[in-house]
C-alpha cells in the first residue's frame, strides 16, 4: 500500500510538471535533463523512473535561476540535495525509503514551483 501511495505521489508530481515542462531531451530552447545536471559541473545522475519528475523540478528551478530569482549556487545546491537523497533511497530501497524519498521530493518540487512562479507570470493566477 505504501509503495502505491509513494508512486501516486510521484505521479502527481509528474502531472504537476507536465504543464510547461519539456521532455528529457529538451525542446525548443529548453536544455536537456543531462545539460541541466551538467550546469553544476557534476556527473549526471540516473533517476530511473523518477527522471521526468526530477527534470520538472530542475527545469522550474532553472527558469527561476535564468530569470534572476535564484542564484546559480542555490540552483546547484538544490540539485545536489536531490541527488544525495535519491542515492540514499536507492542504496536502501524499500517501502519506507520510497515514502521518505517521495515526501522529500514533493517538498523540493513545491519549492522549485514557488521559485519559478515568483519570476514567471505564466504560473501566476491573473
Amino acid at each position: 500500500m505504501r509503495m502505491l501511495m509513494a508512486s501516486g505521489v510521484l505521479g502527481a508530481a509528474i502531472l504537476a510538471g507536465c504543464v510547461g515542462t519539456p521532455n528529457l531531451d529538451g525542446t525548443r530552447g529548453a536544455p536537456s535533463f543531462s545539460a541541466l545536471q551538467e550546469m553544476c559541473g557534476t556527473s549526471p545522475v540516473d533517476y530511473g523512473a523518477d527522471a521526468q519528475s526530477v527534470y520538472s523540478a530542475f527545469f522550474d528551478a532553472y527558469v527561476a535561476q535564468r530569470r534572476g530569482g535564484l542564484s546559480k549556487e542555490r540552483y546547484c545546491a538544490f540539485q545536489a540535495g536531490i541527488a544525495e537523497r535519491y542515492r540514499a533511497y536507492r542504496a536502501n530501497p524499500g517501502p519506507e525509503a520510497q515514502s521518505a524519498w517521495a515526501n522529500f521530493f514533493l517538498d523540493q518540487r513545491a519549492q522549485a514551483l514557488s521559485w519559478r512562479a515568483a519570476v514567471d507570470p505564466t504560473l501566476r493566477a491573473g
